[in-house]
């Protein structure tokens, strides 16, 4: 769809590290992640939200999510993660979207706040390396 970021990244070209992609979704690094590693899963057809997804793309595209969701913690050090997803409100991107956020206990992620930190120069792409490398 025109005009969509998520799109664009699904085309490729909108620069972003992705971590894996498959007919039914791609997965890539959050620009402005909770934690470093917070990862974006993204159904590869534009859908805006949860219900528009046709019930034949549910489980292809909550398959990369129960998998980046496995894999993310060992891969990064952490202890578990979390899993969320917006439908319209607080939803920047009308372009369905499952947040599969890093987590370890003490980290200071308290209820729905959600601080924001960011990547120093290449660190983006280091942490998308392990994650490919987890992921593969």
């Amino acid at each position: 769809m025109a005009g969509c970021v998520f799109c664009d990244v699904i085309a490729g070209t909108t620069p972003a590290h992705i971590v894996r992609r498959s007919d039914a979704a791609v997965c890539f690094l959050d620009t402005r992640p909770v934690f470093k590693g917070h990862v974006l899963v993204v159904p590869t057809d534009h859908v805006v939200t949860l219900p528009d997804l046709a019930p034949e793309q549910l489980a292809p595209f909550f398959d990369q999510v129960q998998s980046v969701s496995r894999l993310l913690p060992p891969a990064l050090g952490a202890q578990g993660s979390f899993v969320a997803m917006n439908n319209v409100v607080s939803q920047s991107v009308a372009h369905l979207h499952c947040h599969v956020v890093p987590r370890t206990k003490g980290d200071g992620l308290r209820g729905f706040f959600w601080p924001r930190t960011k990547y120093a120069d290449g660190e983006a792409e280091a942490y998308a390396a392990k994650l490919r490398e987890a992921l593969a």
